[in-house]
């Protein structure tokens, strides 16, 4: 009785709507789980390549590409991600994470990779945050497949200036020296499951994935909470 009288004075609300969450509901209300814009990338068979998988062709071999919902601005997914980046709802995070990551357990994609890493933030953006928004899709995902996950093997060296409004060649030049493997032993040979939050030109991950197969992993994947 307690429970439900402080549900009633402060109700928890939807991430995607602000609208109160129902009993049972977690994080995002049925009505919105139903209606968000779902992507359905892992229903591409193995040999297909899907809308993301083309945006990386001539740039960096990427195995598989997945991202769970489609970015519509001003909508669910936008104020989604807002909440998760800007306004502490970290859980968000493992929470969409555990769901895809079981999407694309029941679709046999678990046993396709073998490391599951995060793109990294700068420490002084995460001393700022308080959290990595990708690290936490990336710990539900693993949570999910049963796949190893690690946040200590990238690390950004630079402090990039925000992503947002640059063009393609900006996006590239301002990520192309950032990254750097500080574990190269933990990635030599392994099929690695590259995280990020959202992908627009895909930049970053290019980035990423680029110093990962220097480094001597076998394959680079990607996969995002939304793609634009």
């Amino acid at each position: 009785m307690f429970q439900d009288l402080l549900s009633l004075l402060f109700p928890e609300v939807c991430h995607a709507c602000d609208e109160p969450l129902a009993r049972g509901e977690q994080y995002i209300c049925t009505e919105c789980n139903v209606r968000l814009p779902y992507t359905d990338l892992h229903l591409f068979g193995a040999t297909e390549l899907n809308m993301l998988q083309q945006r990386f062709w001539g740039k960096v071999p990427i195995r598989y590409a997945f991202s769970y919902l489609h970015f519509k601005p001003k909508g669910r997914v936008q104020r989604l991600l807002h909440k998760l980046k800007y306004k502490g709802a970290h859980e968000l995070g493992e929470h969409l994470g555990r769901r895809y990551g079981s999407v694309l357990l029941d679709h046999h994609y678990a046993k396709q990779f073998d490391l599951i890493l995060p793109v990294p933030l700068h420490r002084l953006k995460l001393r700022r945050r308080g959290y990595n928004q990708s690290d936490g899709f990336a710990k539900g995902l693993s949570e999910a497949m049963q796949v190893e996950w690690s946040n200590g093997v990238l690390m950004r060296n630079i402090d990039t200036d925000t992503q947002t409004k640059k063009s393609r060649l900006d996006r590239w030049q301002n990520v192309e020296k950032v990254f750097e493997v500080k574990l190269p032993e933990k990635v030599t040979g392994k099929r690695v499951l590259l995280v990020d939050d959202v992908l627009t030109t895909g930049a970053t991950l290019e980035a990423c994935a680029a110093i990962l197969l220097e480094s001597g992993c076998s394959e680079v994947s990607v996969v995002t909470i939304a793609a634009a």
